[in-house]
């Protein structure tokens, strides 16, 4: 890293204002409320709690949202960074009221991001060295059956209230719970039999043996929570995927920050996705002149030189592209301090699917993290077609995003570093640092800008489909006739995603229980490059050159806000 480098980010000391007060407060009551957060973040204290997941806990964070708005309305801003804090805060804690009281928030479910997964991830973030470690699983997985039983309180509230997922979703996590409760070979059982201390030496008896009865009572919770979705949810649930339009529309500003036209967005949606195809065809003939994608994309298959085998030889060929990534960008393209410089690859220890993204803890002792959740019997992998997922995730995607907010504690207060996330701002910087990639020539191989394309291409069929799909809106032409429906979307689905068959069915899975999630990556990526456009046209206009550099830095630091708070404060 450079001097230079060093010198801009060293921190800049500012005194905490009314505002900050207000923010850290509602953070340390947060934490309170969700234990299960302050072990994500790396807070000591709450090692074995789980937030209460019954009406009761809803009601709670509810009230701590309206307590914080009214205490945002009774401060001033004192700086910029004050401007932006209470423009992100009140858009979304007051988001988080109106959601409540549609009534859907209590009954969540979905196979990606509810209670039914949280429960259980936690246990991915805990660290496990030491005995004191496995007795903090050991403890936590003991209140697992409490946790599981506030959900289903909470669940069977909201069914009498006649909000309940729809049946594919509950059908999914059966399937899910299940798995996590088998005996044997699910999630829990594993972790007991696997649990060693750091260096491979076997954890002491008494702390072994609470966590086998913890394990066992988790593992029980999570059959019970199984056998109470299929025989007594699932006859309540609708069958009707789609959410409308109303629902839809709030979705969407969840995970934007920003609201959107839908359909002109479904229409710039399905007019991305052409234009990405041309590239694709375009990037063919340079492969082989005459091929088509399919072709192009069977050649980059067959070259031994693009082929890993097993999850081991992903781990490795991940770890040594994220570092070349880093070193290469730190100092020249990017600001990267020394705490962020380490990024660690893994595979996950669950079989679900996803690949995905953990922050470093508050001081960094734990680093950021990259996780690929591989499908059972998957184990080949083509790295001209991940290549680009690498730099998503990792450097100058989510890990420079978040590591950047997590360093920058004598600027922004708690809320603004650690807890405020927002879908479109998160996942479209990563797709925009995927595009930015290819713009600083690291994607000019043929094969691994197929491959970024491929991921664009992903991400914009998801605008048409979940736009489409939830909302019945009538299908383009060149994809079919008629409204949409989750079968026609699928089909749309397998022509369009270039994934693995347990992949996509994940992937459906998700885009039907999580409306207005998948699109926030390509049009936040979209809303992302609409507000770069802007800034380097007015430095244009006064005669100045823009500064590209500049533009990230003074983004990033802003941390994960909302797009329309994002574009206030930048274009201000």
């Amino acid at each position: 890293m450079t001097q230079n480098t060093q010198e801009t980010l060293a921190p800049t000391r500012r005194e905490p204002t009314a505002v900050d007060a207000v923010a850290e407060a509602f953070t340390d009551r947060l934490l309170a409320l969700n234990p299960s957060l302050a072990t994500e973040l790396g807070f000591p204290g709450h090692e074995t709690e789980y937030p209460d997941y019954s009406p009761a806990g809803h009601e709670a964070r509810l009230a701590l949202a309206r307590a914080t708005l009214a205490e945002l309305d009774g401060v001033d801003p004192a700086d910029e960074i004050d401007d932006v804090t209470l423009d992100a805060m009140r858009e979304r804690l007051g988001l988080e009221v109106e959601e409540h009281e549609t009534g859907w928030t209590v009954g969540e479910l979905n196979n990606i991001d509810s209670p039914a997964q949280h429960i259980r991830a936690v246990f991915d973030l805990m660290p496990s060295d030491t005995a004191e470690q496995w007795a903090h699983i050991a403890g936590r997985a003991a209140n697992v059956p409490a946790a599981i039983d506030g959900y289903v309180a909470s669940l069977r509230a909201a069914a009498t209230d006649g909000k309940v997922a729809a049946a594919r979703q509950v059908r999914a996590v059966v399937g899910q719970a299940r798995g996590y409760g088998a005996a044997g070979t699910g999630f829990f059982a594993q972790l007991a039999a696997n649990a060693t201390l750091d260096g491979g030496a076997a954890l002491p008896a008494d702390v072994a043996g609470a966590l086998a009865e913890g394990c066992a009572a988790a593992s029980a919770a999570y059959a019970k929570l199984a056998d109470f979705l299929e025989g007594e949810l699932l006859a309540q649930a609708p069958e009707k995927d789609a959410v409308g339009r109303e629902r839809y529309a709030l979705a969407s500003r969840r995970f934007l920050g920003a609201t959107v036209d839908l359909e002109e967005t479904y229409a710039w949606g399905v007019a991305e996705l052409d234009r990405i195809i041309a590239e694709q065809e375009a990037v063919a003939e340079q492969l082989k002149p005459g091929a088509t994608i399919a072709e192009a994309k069977e050649i980059l298959d067959a070259d031994p030189a693009r082929q890993l085998k097993g999850t081991d030889a992903l781990r490795a060929w991940m770890q040594g592209l994220s570092d070349r990534a880093v070193a290469d960008l730190a100092g020249t393209h990017f600001e990267i301090a020394e705490p962020m410089l380490k990024l660690e690859c893994m595979i996950a220890p669950t079989q679900d699917g996803g690949i995905y993204y953990t922050a470093p803890s508050d001081d960094f002792s734990r680093p950021g993290r990259m996780w690929w959740s591989v499908p059972a019997g998957e184990d080949s992998f083509t790295t001209w077609s991940e290549t680009t997922t690498v730099y998503h995730e990792g450097v100058p995607g989510h890990h420079l995003q978040c590591a950047t907010a997590v360093y920058r504690r004598e600027l922004l207060n708690r809320w603004r570093r650690l807890i405020c996330w927002v879908s479109g701002h998160g996942e479209g910087w990563a797709l925009y640092a995927e595009r930015l990639m290819d713009e600083l020539g690291y994607l000019s191989d043929p094969g691994d800008r197929m491959g970024m394309l491929d991921a664009q291409r992903m991400r914009a069929a998801r605008v048409v489909f979940d736009i489409g799909v939830h909302l019945e809106l009538e299908i383009p032409e060149r994809w079919g006739s008629g409204p949409w429906t989750p079968e026609k979307g699928y089909a749309f689905l397998r022509e369009n995603l270039a994934i693995s068959d347990g992949q996509l069915d994940f992937e459906f899975h998700r885009y039907l229980g999580w409306p207005g999630q998948a699109p926030a990556y390509k049009v936040g990526q979209r809303l992302w490059e609409q507000t770069r456009a802007e800034l380097a046209e007015r430095a244009e206009a006064d005669g100045r050159e823009f500064d590209l550099k500049d533009f990230h830095t003074r983004a990033l630091n802003l941390g994960s806000v909302g797009l329309d708070t994002l574009r206030r404060a930048l274009l201000a």
